[in-house]
Formats: C-alpha cells, structure tokens, sequence
C-alpha cells in the first residue's frame, strides 16, 4: 500500500475538560459508573460517552497509529464538547482544547492534526475563537448534530457558518445524545450508542438538505460522521418524499440525492458491504478513512482492513487522498 493513511474521527480529552464538565455540567450533564465499572458521561440520566485512558495519552496513540499504519490523525473533541456550563465556561474550555490540541500537533509533528472546538452556543465568541485555531494550525471544524438541543440549521449560528464557509473548511459533524433521551428510554440497553448516535447525525444533515444549507454556504465541506448515520440507506426515501411532500420542495430544488453527493463521510460502519454502499451513495470522492479510536466501539484495524478491501483506486481516495485534498495537506 503506497497511499498515506489519514484519520479523520478519532478523538482526544484531557484531565482539565472532564474536571470542567464535573464542575459545570450539572445539572442535565453528570459522570457515573456504568454497568462493566467505567465512568460514563450521562445526559438527563442517560449514558452516552466514556471516557477512556487512550483518550488522554497521545504516546499511546503514536505507538498504535505506528501499529496500524496511520499516518496522519486529525484528532477531535467529541460529545458533548464544550455545550455546557455558560458563556465564559464554554469559551474558556473551548480555548483550552485548543490550546492543547495545537500543543500536541507541536509536539508530533507531522503525525497530529485538528479539528478547532468552538463555543458555538455564543456566536461572537465561537467566530473569534474559529479565528483564533486557524492561526494556530487547526485545519477544521468539529460540531455535534445538536448544540445542546438546538438545530445546526438555526439562525442564530449563521454567523459562525459563515465564518466556515469564507475559509472553506471541512467540518466534522459529530453526534452526540439526541434531544429526548429520556423519553425514548435510551438509558436501557445504551441505546444511544447503537441507534441514537446514527440518528442524530441523520437528522441534523437530513436538515440541512431540505432547508437549503448547501446552497447557502456552498464552500462547506460537511463530513457526516458514522458513514453519515442512516442517510446511506435512506436517501432513495427522502428523494421520494421530496416528489411526494411538498414541504420537502420548499426550500431546494434538487433531488436529496443529488445534496448528499456533496457531502463526506467516514468509513466508521464496521461492516464491508455498508461500507461499499457509501461509496456507492456519496461516490469515491467523498469517502475518508475514519477509526473512532479510542472510544469503547473504535475499531482502528477492521475499518482500516475494510477500506483496504474496497477496489484500487478507491481504497487509496478513501485511505487518505480525499483527506490531503479536502484539508490541504
């Protein structure tokens, strides 16, 4: 294999963010042990995110992206990043995972990337933090599928989408616990996990499709996480929703189809043929190498081996040269 290997989901913390969020979280956010003795991240009492020693040592990432072959992460804050705790908290931590992720890119050179955490939440300070990353090296943008409930879509953020889009960067679009946990019960089981997480990210890029987003901001480059949740598989539904309904025509023009075409996704889908319907549904182009690591479900060497197993040609766009070229690297 002569093509690079990028990441671009895989995820980093540090101690001082989980003691942000021990301090500030509260009340909807709390840490509590769950079922197998790790400490899990809860919201409205439901587990949806634990935390794990790799996400703290970037020695052991070096040591494993060594073992699989990975050349390039493009390391992320997940969920629920820095949606909690206020104004001056949420900017405050924000900065510092900046700080931190610039750090670590520092200190491995060439081997570490990322992706800028922003206080989306207040608009002014997210745009002059966004400004702030760029200049130290950040090469996008992560956000959840929702800002503590409140669509990607909402005005109130166009500010900062704007802000995006002028400097044409890629955004990851990550999920986190979707708004009704409770009430859908996902506390039993994790659901979360396994289904909540994919329908977030479904919903919010379901979203912007049908309210015209891509349109709007045309030099976004939207990574929809998790091979794009459901939308692989659901998108000849939405396209016949969009001939049928007429509120899916109110705010585009093109087939749904023809949107997700623009958009990017991961190949963290841990099945071969799914992985091959993505492809078929976004095309080759618009497929990059993603792991998860380390995450409880990241499965660093079955994606990397399924994205080796897609045909030549392919397997070297997805492996990393959708990635060099979408991040300029």
């Amino acid at each position: 294999m002569s093509s690079a290997v990028i990441d671009v989901h895989t995820h980093m913390l540090s101690d001082a963010w989980v003691a942000a969020l021990r301090e500030h979280g509260a009340p909807r956010y709390s840490l509590k042990t769950v079922r197998g003795g790790l400490e899990a991240i809860h919201l409205d009492g439901a587990p949806f995110m634990t935390p794990v020693p790799g996400m703290f040592d970037y020695d052991a990432r070096i040591r494993m992206m060594d073992n699989a072959g990975i050349d390039v992460s493009i390391i992320s804050l997940t969920c629920p990043n820095v949606f909690w705790g206020g104004e001056e908290v949420s900017s405050r931590t924000a900065a510092m995972m900046n700080d931190t992720f610039r750090a670590a890119q520092g200190r491995y050179a060439g081997r570490i990337q990322w992706f800028a955490t922003l206080p989306w939440q207040y608009p002014a300070r997210a745009v002059a933090e966004l400004a702030r990353a760029r200049q130290m090296g950040a090469v996008g943008v992560m956000v959840l599928a929702n800002i503590d409930g409140a669509h990607l879509t909402d005005e109130k953020f166009a500010p900062v989408w704007q802000a995006i889009d002028d400097a044409a960067l890629p955004v990851l679009v990550h999920p986190s616990a979707p708004p009704g946990v409770a009430a859908m019960d996902m506390v039993r089981f994790q659901l979360t996990a396994s289904i909540g997480f994919t329908f977030d990210t479904s919903l919010a890029v379901a979203r912007m499709i049908y309210d015209g987003f891509l349109d709007r901001y045309p030099n976004l480059k939207i990574i929809a996480s998790h091979g794009g949740g459901a939308l692989p598989f659901l998108i000849g539904r939405m396209d016949q929703c969009f001939h049928n309904i007429p509120a899916c025509r109110e705010k585009i023009e093109l087939e749904p189809s023809d949107y997700l075409r623009r958009i990017y996704v991961d190949s963290v889908v841990f099945r071969q043929d799914v992985l091959e319907m993505c492809v078929r549904q976004v095309g080759s182009m618009n497929v990059l190498y993603g792991s998860d690591y380390p995450h409880t479900i990241g499965d660093v060497y079955n994606t990397l081996a399924q994205v080796d197993a897609l045909p030549d040609g392919v397997r070297d766009r997805v492996r990393g040269g959708n990635a060099q070229r979408i991040f300029r690297l």
